[in-house]
């Protein structure tokens, strides 16, 4: 396989490379984007995407074209549907058009890694063009790792966008000063994938994970109850369960943390933080709090990780439901303490 991959930016460039290449697929990438506007911001894209690639020793094509003279003679008509009259159909269109030029056999486009983009329709128009041209398209849900690769530009110091790229979603960018996260589409799961770790949604046989989970909880009968209703999360290192964790929603704007494990032999390690911190970027797309209740003992910790707001006290709620002899330690358990994060502060 010859892959040409259009690259729409360089931070959405991080994760579509590294699932390839963990494919064995290298890719030589493409830059065009004469959408974005003004100059200064196609300027800082552009010179981002150089520095990504010669740090990541990627080949590339660079078709070095600010087009917004062009752009304005297209979407004058219509500027609503600038996205499927133009801005999609100029770039794709090229990243064929460059393949058959170039001698590549397959192409795709990094569009696919962003959850604000319009998925489908990319996905459908690039089949298309596809069959019209005989060149091979490689469709990936890249989606799936936004939030990794979002982390691997800021670890790469690349330059962060905040819009779009065309002059109009940076006019709704500023009306809105802060864009909301839009809800992953239906069905989508939560899945990351980061150097020799993988944190993904356990859909079936979740009881697999039952005596990890009784390790932080020993009532089996309440990590049934909420296994049963919640969602459960795993975090593995070199291919070996390393943690767990199971989220509950509560309402319509809060979720509740009912259990975090992590196996002995990886405990001080940090993959507890990890698969916290995962959990917060994917339910903040949805909820705006996260609450867990702990015993005295644990609540540093939490405060640490963002839970800073005490919600309440449940007096007697360990001797009420785990007798008189649960220990966190010296601590003899008794009352269950509350705390709270909001997921979406800054």
């Amino acid at each position: 396989m010859k892959l040409l991959l259009h690259a729409c930016c360089a931070p959405c460039s991080e994760y579509p490379v590294d699932t390839l290449r963990k494919e064995n697929i290298e890719p030589t990438m493409l830059w065009y984007n004469p959408n974005i506007h003004p100059y200064e911001e196609y300027v800082l894209r552009r010179d981002s995407f150089v520095k990504y690639c010669e740090n990541h020793n990627l080949e590339f094509i660079m078709i070095d074209e600010y087009g917004l003279d062009e752009f304005c003679k297209n979407v004058s008509d219509n500027i609503d549907a600038r996205c499927a009259t133009y801005c999609y159909p100029v770039r794709l269109n090229k990243v064929f058009e460059i393949a058959k030029e170039k001698g590549f056999d397959t192409v795709s486009t990094t569009l696919l890694y962003s959850i604000y983009q319009k998925h489908d329709f990319i996905k459908n128009y690039m089949e298309n063009k596809s069959k019209e041209t005989g060149i091979e398209f490689l469709y990936r849900d890249f989606r799936v790792g936004f939030w990794v690769g979002h982390e691997m530009a800021i670890e790469d110091g690349l330059y962060m966008q905040k819009y779009c790229g065309c002059v109009f979603s940076e006019e709704d960018a500023a009306l809105t000063h802060k864009m909301k996260m839009p809800p992953l589409p239906d069905g989508f799961e939560f899945i990351e994938v980061k150097r020799n770790e993988v944190i993904r949604k356990e859909k079936e046989d979740k009881e697999k994970f039952m005596n990890l989970l009784l390790e932080a909880d020993p009532n089996e009968s309440l990590v049934k109850e909420y296994l049963d209703k919640g969602d459960l999360y795993s975090l593995y290192y070199k291919d070996e369960l390393a943690s767990v964790a199971v989220v509950l929603e509560i309402d319509s704007d809060t979720v509740e943390l009912k259990n975090i494990a992590t196996k002995e032999e990886y405990r001080g390690r940090g993959f507890g933080k990890k698969l916290l911190k995962s959990l917060f970027g994917n339910y903040k797309q949805k909820y705006k709090k996260m609450i867990v209740g702990t015993t005295e003992n644990n609540i540093p910790f939490y405060v640490k990780q963002g839970f800073d707001k005490f919600e309440k006290r449940v007096d007697n709620f360990f001797i009420d439901n785990y007798g008189d002899d649960l220990y966190d330690g010296n601590l003899h358990c008794k009352d269950m303490h509350y705390y709270s994060k909001e997921l979406n502060k800054e």
